[in-house]
């Protein structure tokens, strides 16, 4: 069974660490591509975060990291970029893994609108707008004033929408996303958040704001932190994430739910969930509870579904075999 994890970090690391082989496993990476083989991962999403430990970060960061995405697993022979509907559909059809470029925060852009079409020409295809804290787009979840965005964020989403860049909510202040809603016309994700009705941390989403990712038509990818699982416990077992599962369905998201790991992301795991190789855990407690088709949809379907229709289409359709119009 196929799998999309809709958010990882190992990007960063790996741009951190020369050191580090994306080929191989490793104590240090919990995403690499022998993992991802042995878990089924069909495409996954890689952020680029610039750690807040880099002093004067800056777009050269960006363009660092891209070099590593495009060395270290681009190049690989057995992963393959996606920047397309048609892309996603040729790697279905192969043995490859697909692997798409996200940005995590917009700090290191510092407003400059030129930077995020420069971005989209590089290949980026999500974008999550903020981190925990403020930028100059907008504030994230955890800056206290809980602002929403600001005249150069708003200039900043029509560009995003123009270039037709998924704008990813996971980290947005809750004054921003009900703003993104009034203002954003076009189906958005929470690519790494949980339900506050089961674990009631700021990061995860309310009850309204999940009600709003399913009217938009967008995604929400459940994430594997044990603290935006659930609160207060040392060991947090599979059992509690599907707990969220069963309340995003409950109100009528079960055509909205994947998965966004987080992983090398977090310093603390779940119990069984130690790296991507350990998806198949996921597989085995979803199959207790769901049909077949219904795990299938979690795991590959939904997001299938989802970028599919909101990646951009081939620039030059000669070049595709896949009738999109079919799909």
């Amino acid at each position: 069974m196929r799998i999309v994890d809709a958010h990882c970090d190992a990007l960063t690391k790996l741009a951190l660490n020369e050191r580090l082989d994306f080929d191989r496993e490793q104590e240090e990476l919990d995403v690499c591509f022998p993992r991802l083989r042995q878990a089924g991962v069909k495409v996954q999403l890689f952020a680029m975060y610039v750690s807040e430990s880099i002093r004067n970060s800056g777009f050269d960061h960006i363009l660092h990291m891209i070099d590593v995405f495009n060395r270290k697993i681009g190049r690989h022979p057995q992963m393959q970029i996606i920047r397309t509907s048609e892309d996603w559909l040729k790697v279905e059809a192969s043995s490859k893994i697909g692997a798409i470029l996200t940005l995590e925060g917009l700090d290191a852009l510092g407003g400059n609108l030129a930077y995020i079409r420069l971005l989209h020409e590089l290949g980026v295809r999500a974008i999550g707008l903020t981190w925990n804290y403020a930028n100059w787009a907008a504030d994230g979840v955890m800056e206290p004033r809980n602002g929403g965005f600001t005249r150069k964020g708003r200039g900043m989403l029509k560009e995003l929408e123009s270039l037709g860049i998924i704008v990813d909510v996971s980290h947005l202040s809750v004054a921003a996303f009900w703003e993104l809603t009034n203002v954003y016309p076009k189906p958005f994700i929470a690519s790494h958040s949980n339900a506050q009705a089961h674990c009631a941390h700021p990061r995860n989403l309310s009850d309204d704001q999940i009600k709003a990712i399913i009217t938009c038509k967008g995604m929400m990818g459940l994430t594997f932190v044990p603290y935006f699982v659930e609160s207060g416990k040392e060991h947090v077992p599979i059992s509690a994430l599907l707990n969220h599962i069963d309340h995003v369905c409950a109100l009528g998201g079960e055509k909205h739910i994947g998965f966004g790991s987080d992983f090398d992301g977090i310093e603390q795991w779940m119990v069984n969930l130690r790296h991507t190789g350990d998806y198949a855990n996921i597989r085995e407690a979803l199959s207790k509870s769901y049909t077949e088709t219904q795990v299938e949809a979690f795991l590959y379907g939904n997001w299938r579904r989802f970028m599919v229709a909101n990646l951009p289409r081939c620039k030059n359709p000669d070049q595709s075999n896949f009738d999109m119009d079919t799909i």
